[in-house]
């Protein structure tokens, strides 16, 4: 267990999930299902009995140092990755990658985004300890595979090789297909989600790295007399400069040959949107799911999320969104969420403070 460090993605905004998820506190730090944790705390949690907490590193920005101290005090400084800008998955990964490999060049790694849901933990737990056995010995990079339940646009499909072995070889990686193929992928049976979940050792990522990202591998490279030294902070702040703006799924997993898949079964949810937070919540005799002090009159199907400290009095709604949050009231149609976006660049117009 000594050798498994767990790497959680912690720096994005979550726009989809306005007004809920604001630039000053984005939804992974939210308790969304009303739980008593937020998503970061259950994501940390989740990995208890996988590996120590010395070994679990977060990535984020500076903005969300202090917020992240708060919800995870057992965390060092040094678990703490401050990203100086924004550049997609595949810099915060490698900069955590190259961080953990100069402490233990023999690290086994899980990559989880912060913000997704898992209903069933102990069979998440069962699935990662299978891609870890695979990749503690194997210079392979392994992703986990949800069955699609729709043809959606947003994930990134995975072509597997259909073969009796546990951990299945992948044959294609598609990020966001058009509907039309992503229909085509439903179809053919052989297609899964990509969770954004990975699982590799040290040596296999920055293989991978050197080989179709060799610019950002170089960068971080430079970096390892530099980490868990006083000029980290510094060379970070450089480094960032240099570094493109890139996926790990497009700058690494379409390209590289020897990607694997664990298809995977564990009440996955990436809590993307209001719709995705809908499906995963309990609901009411009426479809509905709420939060907040409400009178609901012939109210049905919908998503009602409003303050404490408000009575909120709905009549005749069917099939809507209802969020209310730090001042901002939104009320939308559950179908109509992907003018979400569209809100929050009009509301960031009228004042920043909006979103």
């Amino acid at each position: 267990m000594k050798e498994t460090f767990v790497i959680i993605m912690a720096g994005g905004v979550g726009t989809r999930f306005w007004p809920f998820s604001r630039t000053d506190f984005p939804k992974q730090f939210h308790d969304v299902l009303g739980t008593g944790r937020t998503l970061l705390q259950q994501t940390v949690d989740r990995f208890d009995g996988v590996c120590p907490i010395e070994n679990i590193y977060i990535v984020t920005s500076e903005e969300y140092k202090e917020l992240i101290k708060e919800q995870i005090p057992a965390l060092t400084d040094d678990q703490i990755l401050l990203e100086p800008h924004r550049r997609n998955t595949a810099p915060c990964i490698a900069y955590a990658c190259y961080k953990i490999a100069a402490r233990n060049p023999d690290a086994n790694v899980v990559v989880a985004p912060a913000d997704h849901i898992i209903l069933k933990e102990e069979v998440f737990k069962d699935t990662i300890r299978i891609a870890l056995g695979a990749t503690r010995n194997e210079d392979i990079l392994v992703t986990l595979g949800i069955q699609p339940s729709r043809p959606d646009t947003g994930y990134g499909y995975i072509q597997y090789i259909p073969d009796k072995l546990t951990v299945k070889k992948v044959k294609s990686f598609t990020e966001k297909p058009h509907l039309e193929l992503a229909l085509q992928f439903l179809d053919s049976g052989d297609f899964l989600w990509n969770a954004g979940i990975f699982v590799w050792n040290v040596n296999a990522f920055k293989k991978a790295l050197l080989e179709f990202q060799p610019d950002i591998a170089e960068i971080f490279e430079e970096g390892t007399e530099h980490y868990y030294t006083d000029t980290e902070e510094s060379f970070i702040n450089k480094a960032y400069q240099h570094c493109g703006s890139i996926s790990v799924d497009n700058g690494i997993m379409e390209k590289a040959d020897n990607v694997h898949v664990v298809l995977s079964n564990f009440g996955w949810s990436d809590l993307g949107t209001w719709k995705s937070l809908y499906e995963v919540s309990d609901k009411d005799e009426n479809q509905n799911v709420t939060e907040g002090n409400l009178l609901l009159y012939n109210t049905t199907n919908s998503i009602i999320k409003t303050p404490k400290d408000k009575l909120v009095v709905i009549n005749g709604l069917d099939g809507f969104i209802v969020a209310e949050y730090n001042g901002v009231l939104m009320i939308c149609k559950k179908e109509d969420e992907q003018k979400v976006k569209e809100f929050v660049s009009e509301a960031k117009e009228l004042n920043s403070k909006w979103v």
